[in-house]
């Protein structure tokens, strides 16, 4: 009825001109008619109050609670019958939830780059670790997502995310108990190339000229292998071959590069050109996130952030203490700090010198 008293109102008015303007001789009655209709109260009301726009905003409230009663109900026979598909099936939904809130978080991020002329290596710690962890998250969740997208395939997804969670799956859909087991599946990778590196810096130390700087860089290689934790001072000692040749990160053997490469969960199957160029992009990266980390402070920190700083930098936090990977973290800066960006083959390589060993022994998590 509503809809109806409307049409009636947009009408009124044209029908009075054409009236007015196509026949004098109108019965006046009518034309007063017409007019007081166009006046009325109960008409300008409905005209006010019950617009289009708000007719819409009012089916799509009531569509929107029917389906969220749906889902609450649907939810809750999943929990009831099925208990561990549900928990399947939650994961996947809170993923998603965070996957969506990291997009918008990161479109802010650009935005604010963009309209305030703000520089990468001049954002906040948090901001610039965002924006690096949602770039390595969304290579990988572009297949999930789009395999998702067809009706009914999400059903699928839940058959993949259940066999092959580890090779398909980002953090986000990930449950806790995962969480760690994954990552230290990752970790133990990583592991496995402590010893080749080390190995390529004792075949490189014989093309350093320096006698003092080869003697330092041997030592170095022997203290690490022994089982030690090499002193920051004895790291910064050898700065000066990570430069040039033969450590810097342009002169790195293909062989050296290969190994690095899963220190920071990337391939190592491309050819050395790329390998090279990518070993210099994530290196420079993790610099500026180790500038941006020492201006906002370890303290600032919660256990979460610190532990995933830890687990970046090439050791397995999720085997530690809060008070070790802050002791840990902190010598890392400690090195960092000092390091130009033409130094950051040594920065990689850091990787191997402080994680190898800590707190004491080869760590087997």
């Amino acid at each position: 009825m509503a809809l109806s008293c409307l049409r009636m109102c947009r009408l009124l008015s044209p029908v009075r001109l054409c009236c007015v303007g196509t026949s004098s001789s109108t019965p006046s009655f009518y034309l007063s008619s017409l007019s007081h209709q166009s006046r009325s109260p109960l008409c300008y009301t409905v005209c006010r109050h019950y617009t289009s726009s708000k007719v819409r905003r009012g089916l799509g409230r009531f569509i929107s609670s029917k389906l969220q009663t749906a889902n609450i109900k649907y939810e809750s026979f999943l929990k009831r019958r099925f208990p561990r598909f549900f928990l399947l099936y939650h994961t996947f939904m809170e993923g998603f939830k965070m996957l969506f809130h990291d997009a918008k978080e990161v479109k802010r991020i650009k935005m604010k780059m963009l309209y305030e002329g703000v520089k990468h290596q001049d954002l906040p710690y948090r901001e610039m670790e965002k924006l690096r962890q949602f770039r390595r998250d969304l290579f990988k969740a572009i297949p999930l997502v789009v395999i998702s997208i067809p009706p009914f395939a999400n059903y699928l997804v839940f058959v993949l995310m259940y066999f092959f969670p580890r090779q398909l799956l980002i953090p986000h859909f990930w449950n806790p108990q995962q969480q760690v087991e994954f990552r230290s599946l990752y970790h133990s990778i990583r592991t496995r190339n402590h010893r080749p590196i080390l190995e390529e810096l004792e075949v490189a130390s014989h093309r350093v000229k320096n006698v003092q700087a080869q003697a330092c860089l041997k030592s170095l290689c022997d203290d690490v292998r022994r089982g030690a934790n090499p002193q920051v001072s004895d790291i910064l000692a050898v700065r000066s071959l990570f430069v040039g040749p033969p450590l810097g990160i342009k002169r790195l053997s293909v062989g050296q590069m290969r190994h690095i490469s899963p220190l920071l969960f990337l391939t190592p199957h491309l050819p050395g050109f790329l390998m090279g160029q990518r070993l210099n992009t994530h290196g420079l990266e993790l610099l500026q996130l180790d500038r941006a980390l020492s201006r906002l402070g370890l303290h600032q920190l919660n256990e979460s952030e610190l532990r995933q700083a830890c687990y970046v930098r090439g050791i397995n936090s999720y085997c530690l203490g809060t008070n070790q990977c802050r002791e840990w973290l902190f010598r890392w800066l400690q090195v960092s700090s000092s390091l130009k960006d033409s130094e950051v083959s040594l920065l990689l390589h850091c990787i191997v010198f402080l994680s190898a060993n800590y707190p004491k022994s080869p760590q087997r998590c």
